[in-house]
Parts: C-alpha cells; structure tokens; sequence
C-alpha cells in the first residue's frame, strides 16, 4: 500500500479531479490524504465523501492590493511550514499537486524530502503554480494537444481530466426524478461553475418569461453566496407548465447535467469534462477574468471538436436568439452528442492512479536496490 497526499482544494475545478483520484486510488488499497482549503465551496463539495481522508490547511490566493498581497505572502508562508511538517510526519510515497495556491508549498516541502511530486493540469493554458512546479514534477499529467515549455516529453502523460464516479450520464427523465423537477418540454442547465456566475444568474431572470413562452424550463446553480434557493412559475404559449429552479450549489451534478437539453456554462476544465462524461451540448459562456484567459482557450478547444458553441460574455444580448436556434434543432444536438461521445474515450481516472502506481512501485524498488548488500 502506497501513501499518497493530493493537494486539490481551493475551486470545484481543483478539488473534484482530486476527489476523483482518491477515490480511485483508495479502492485500489492505497492510502490518500486530500489537502482542501478553508473555503466554503471546499467545505460543501466533501461533504457527500465522508469515505475520503481531507484535511483543510491554510493558505489563500494571490489578490490585489499590498495588504491583501502581503496576506498572501504569509499564508503561502504558513502553508510552507505546515506541508513541511505534514510530510516528515505522513512520510508519502508520492505527492500529486492539482495547481491553485495550495500545491506550492506542498511542491517544495516534498521536493526537500526527497519524494516524487506529479503534477495535474487541467486547463488548455497551464496555471502560474503548474508552470512553476513543472521544473520539480517527476511526471505531468496535461490535457491533449497542450505543451509546457520545459518539461522533457518522457515526464508527461496526456490523460485528461479525471471526473467523479457519481458523475455519470443518465436518461433525462431518470434525472429529472432524482431532480425532484417536472419538465414538459424542454429544459434548458445553467452553470456557473464552483464559484457561481452572477451574469448568468441575471440572464436567467431577465429572460425567463421570453424562455417559459417557448416551453422552455429552467435549472439553475447560481452558486453559493450568490441566490438563495427558489422557483418561478408560469405558463408556455401552450398552456404547459414551465418552471425555474435555483439552487446555490448541487452534488448532483451529473444528475443536473443529464437533465438538460442545453447547458450554459461557464468553461472551467471541470464543467467541461462533466458535460462530456453526461453527453450534455452546451453553449459556453468563458469567465473574461480567468487566469490567463484560461477559460476562453477551453472553449475554443470544446467548440473545435464540435460538442458545443462559445459565446463572449460581452455578447449575452445575443444568447436568447443561440438558445431558442439550438435547443429545438434535434440534428444539430445530435451531431454534439456523438462527438461528446467520442471524447470521453477511456476513464481518466484509472489511467493516471494507474501511472501513480507505477511510479510508487518503481520508487519502492529503487529504495530496496539501496539497502541491498554488496556482494
């Protein structure tokens, strides 16, 4: 049995690969430890995988402004020295680092100790902590077709974005009952990843009633801190019922997905890999504040292989008009189903726990190599 620590809180993006892992890893016999943040969306993600070892640690992210920047720099500080002391004490066979500001001090603690460091990219623009971990990484995990300028290509595996075994693609009507929802026509996803988006969230309100006379019924995760929980009601032009559901957060998310007949959502690696996993077409709309315009590469990449559309935030006047083309056009959905199918073409999961276990192994037999006596 290999012990392993994973570094993966801070964003949903972050947090559910590790899960995702972990859990993989630990129905394999190993044993993980999955450090998380004190955020709130941290605290609410775990709380449905009480079978998994997390322990929050502190740390936060760089932000603005001296006083905050000088925040950022104790608490990377304090991070450093409480990873330090969690690996003399937990003695890992392997550390795997998901990015965000967490992973740093992990990084170099383990990198002192001596013990290997694997680190995951998810997104099609490597994050600033990737591309400072990837000089310590014995093994980095990227998605297909992105480069990182340094890393020998035998350190590297493309094996994608590992996603959450309860996250699975469902028949709708399946979902729609788990949902506790009622949909007589169509529905219509709104997602604004792990931290909310307060302009879909509006689009949402300001455009129900023009959506409701179309038929078309309304799922939202408006994110925590950002709506309180609630529904509107009313009729279609055909006297149906038609509904919109807030919820500020879900850990139903393939349930949520698989209800849909189009998903708007914002384009964080995460909520992409589970819109392929749940075959779910969707128009993304990429955060314009994202680290190094991450999101927007995301998309561009998603609308390439043909699983969906890519709308500027600064266009949403024109989103009403791409929602009603698309959500009644049954070839076109069609056409994204089959290449999301296509996409999610081996589980992610088993393949990089797979590779960790090799390098755990090949550790294990290069340490017995030393303390065997010379002939």
């Amino acid at each position: 049995m290999s012990r392993i620590l994973v570094a993966c809180g801070g964003t949903g993006g972050h947090l559910a690969p590790g899960i995702a892992i972990a859990e993989v890893l630990q129905s394999r016999g190993h044993h993980c430890t999955l450090l998380i943040s004190q955020k709130q969306v941290d605290s609410a993600l775990i709380e449905k995988y009480a079978h998994l070892n997390f322990h929050k640690t502190p740390g936060r992210a760089f932000s603005g402004g001296v006083t905050k920047w000088l925040t950022s720099i104790w608490s990377l500080l304090s991070g450093g020295l409480f990873s330090h002391k969690l690996v003399r004490e937990e003695k890992p066979d392997l550390v795997l680092l998901f990015g965000g500001f967490l992973s740093v001090g992990l990084g170099l603690a383990a990198r002192l100790a001596g013990v290997p460091v694997a680190v995951h990219e998810a997104n099609c623009r490597p994050g600033k902590a990737v591309r400072l971990l990837k000089h310590l990484a014995t093994r980095v995990y990227l998605p297909d077709g992105v480069r990182l300028k340094g890393v020998p290509p035998r350190r590297v595996r493309y094996l994608g974005y590992p996603v959450r075994g309860d996250v699975k693609h469902r028949l709708k009507a399946e979902a729609w009952e788990l949902l506790g929802i009622t949909v007589t026509h169509k529905l219509l996803v709104l997602i604004g990843g792990s931290q909310g988006a307060t302009a879909l969230n509006e689009w949402v309100i300001d455009h129900f009633e023009a959506l409701a006379v179309q038929g078309i019924s309304v799922y939202c995760v408006t994110g925590l801190g950002k709506n309180s929980a609630g529904s509107l009601h009313t009729t279609s032009s055909k006297s149906e019922e038609v509904s919109a559901t807030f919820v500020p957060f879900s850990d139903q998310m393939g349930d949520v997905i698989s209800a849909a007949d189009l998903v708007i959502s914002r384009a964080g690696a995460g909520s992409i890999a589970e819109l392929v996993r749940c075959r779910a077409p969707s128009i993304l709309i990429p955060y314009p504040f994202a680290a190094d315009d991450h999101q927007q590469a995301n998309a561009v990449m998603h609308e390439r292989h043909g699983a969906g559309l890519v709308l500027a935030q600064d266009e949403l006047s024109q989103l009403l008009a791409e929602v009603e083309g698309l959500i009644f056009n049954d070839w076109v959905l069609r056409k994204f189903k089959s290449n999301l199918e296509r996409l999610d073409r081996f589980d992610s999961g088993e393949c990089i726990a797979s590779d960790i276990e090799a390098l755990c192994n090949a550790r294990a037999l290069a340490a017995a190599d030393k303390l065997e006596p010379a002939v």
